[in-house]
């Protein structure tokens, strides 16, 4: 007994297109008139209440032909319109309606006249098109339409789906009403509701299925399809409310996305982690290794800013779990504020600021210097320290710094050899180094000693960087004569109360972690990261990437791809490439790269492959990671 098929029946308007045609045709008809948006609202509205079901489709096309006050010739700019229009899963995957024509029908309530052009091009022939047609006058005037057509009578697609009389299961992918009414009919086996366009209350609550795009479809029928992995299964955690451009950013990219204002505790994490492929946090949650060990999915974490110490590298790596962070984002947010402190700090603007508020008026020029001519050591000199050094230059204040690492000087800068030499010589010293754990108490009770009597030390890198007791000290002994920080040792995870021994110290500015908190960096970060997320996700790209060797590859057409992790031993590359001779598929791309723990490896292929071919590549020992990325 032979088995008959599926049979799939497609919407057109904000189906297969992104648009509703009559729309499109309005702006067309009734471009350069004075009441052309009126119109056009009217228009939507009637075509709305007809999709709900609320007035008669008959109605609903009546009235509608009679407002747009159409020409036969604007079918044709029409038609080029709508070519452009294609909702972007189905162009997407256009091979699937090339290669499965012969079961796939368009039933709509619009019009053969502009349907049939643009289905042609995806191999769907006109005699399983059914769609009204135009009544023209002789002047080619749009007068009317085939009221005869049963697709003009309400619930008419009901009926034309019945005369039609499919064998196997019918499935039907819409966007509206009138598209559920087949399956409620008992007509249809299964009702898709399309939503990549438009979501429609009636039609979503009343579907087998709600498919957010065509990808979920092909998906859920295990067809073969652009992606190997719906985009809106892929679940990213956003925690401690990183800015609303993220969350936008990456729901329209097609992702599940669940945002939370506040970081996690592990335990709460742990618990949470689950089913999560990307997690994006900032620098109150630790991603530890229990963490990771219950993160069954998990992709990616991103930083949604500079420091990654939170997060253990090592054991993301471990687990093919790539990171990403900001490392630029924020850097004018920083620099800024370190030059405002260093003036407010210079003319002792918050003891005055103090006083006023406390009722005292106490006009002095005692402590209250200029910038100019002042040492400025900056300690760290990267992206920070660099912009730091080139404002402060500006300003008339004589740059030193000091690095690690052999870092060559910005304008009249100096280059310190010593962080002793740089303590010694500086009236304002700066921190600006990595959060390294053996970077604490960077700044103790030694090198305090070591700094001029009177100078200024800020601090807007990390907490652990200084010994806050003996900056206290010093602060109170007047060995110092002011300080900035807005980083602690110990942050609490939410807002609330705070205590630190710096607390009401004269010449003191104490803020909470906002360095690189303006709107403009947190929207910079919230392009950023999320930039990065979508181009691992989407093509496998580890560019920036501050746990795993930097890979970018092309995206080539026609082609299959899929992205390998695994220990660094010899021979995974030869036990890849054999698995792949062994079923003859041919190698368009490849590129692997390295480090002392892992390798990554994108692969691009000619052929298409089964999962005997996947679960192949998969066992191959010493496997992190596999993936089938398209």
């Amino acid at each position: 007994m032979v088995e008959v098929g599926r049979k799939y029946v497609f919407d057109f308007d904000s189906t297969l297109t992104k648009v509703e045609a009559l729309d499109v045709l309005a702006e067309i008809t009734l471009k350069g008139k004075a009441n052309k948006d009126e119109v056009i609202q009217k228009i939507q509205d009637i075509t709305n209440l007809g999709i709900d079901g609320d007035i008669s489709f008959t109605e609903s096309l009546e009235k509608r032909v009679a407002l747009l006050g159409a020409h036969k010739d604007d079918l044709k700019p029409l038609i080029a319109e709508l070519r452009t229009k294609i909702s972007t899963s189905i162009e997407a995957n256009k091979d699937f309606f090339l290669n499965y024509a012969d079961d796939i029908y368009v039933i709509s309530c619009g019009f053969k006249e502009f349907i049939d052009p643009i289905v042609k091009e995806y191999n769907i022939p006109s005699d399983r098109v059914y769609a009204n047609t135009f009544k023209f006058d002789e002047e080619g005037k749009i007068i009317g339409f085939d009221e005869t057509n049963v697709l003009s009578s309400h619930n008419g697609k009901i009926q034309c789906l019945k005369d039609l009389n499919l064998e196997g299961e019918v499935q039907v992918i819409g966007d509206g009403y009138s598209d559920y009414v087949m399956r409620e009919a008992g007509i249809a086996d299964k009702f898709f509701a399309y939503t990549e366009n438009v979501s429609r209350d009636k039609a979503t609550k009343n579907a087998d299925f709600v498919t957010p795009n065509l990808d979920e479809f092909l998906f859920v029928n295990d067809l073969p399809r652009k992606v190997s992995y719906p985009k809106n299964r892929i679940k990213i955690l956003l925690l401690e409310n990183v800015h609303a451009d993220a969350v936008k950013n990456l729901t329209e990219e097609g992702f599940s996305v669940e945002l939370l204002k506040h970081s996690l505790s592990e335990e709460d994490l742990i618990e949470k982690i689950k089913g999560v492929h990307v997690l994006g946090i900032r620098s109150k949650t630790q991603v530890t290794q229990k963490v990771l060990d219950a993160a069954d999915k998990l992709m990616i974490v991103g930083a949604f800013c500079i420091g990654t110490t939170q997060i253990d590298l090592k054991a993301c790596k471990a687990k093919g779990v790539v990171a990403f962070n900001a490392p630029y984002s924020n850097t004018r947010s920083v620099v800024e504020l370190a030059i405002g402190e260093i003036i407010m700090l210079m003319r002792s603007i918050f003891p005055r600021s103090t006083e006023i508020h406390n009722g005292e008026w106490q006009k002095t020029a005692a402590n209250s210097r200029e910038i100019r001519g002042k040492n400025l050591g900056i300690v760290g000199y990267g992206n920070i320290g660099k912009q730091l050094s080139v404002l402060a230059e500006s300003m008339g204040m004589i740059v030193y710094y000091y690095d690690l690492d052999d870092q060559l000087a910005l304008g009249n800068a100096n280059k310190c050899n010593t962080l002793e030499e740089l303590l010694n010589i500086s009236d304002v010293v700066t921190l600006h180094i990595d959060d390294n754990k053996a970077n604490l108490n960077f700044i103790g009770e030694k090198e305090i000693s070591q700094m001029k009597d009177g100078a200024l030390l800020i601090n807007l890198a990390r907490g652990f960087h200084i010994d806050i007791t003996a900056l206290a000290n010093a602060l109170k002994s007047g060995k110092l004569g002011g300080a900035a920080v807005d980083v602690y040792p110990e942050e609490p995870r939410a807002n609330g109360e705070f205590y630190t021994e710096l607390q009401g110290l004269k010449n003191v500015i104490l803020t909470p972690h906002i360095g690189g908190s303006t709107e403009e960096a947190q929207r910079n970060i919230a392009d950023f990261v999320p930039n990065k997320i979508v181009e691992y996700m989407n093509s496998g790209n580890t560019v920036d990437s501050v746990n795993f060797p930097n890979i970018r590859l092309p995206k080539q057409n026609n082609a299959h791809r899929f992205l390998h992790i695994h220990e660094n031993v010899p021979g995974i590359m030869a036990e890849i490439n054999k698995v792949l001779a062994e079923y003859k598929i041919n190698i368009l791309g490849q590129y692997l790269s390295t480090d002392n723990e892992v390798g990554y490896v994108i692969v691009d292929l000619e052929e298409g492959y089964n999962k005997e071919v996947i679960e192949k590549l998969r066992s191959i020992e010493n496997t992190i990671k596999f993936r089938v990325l398209y």
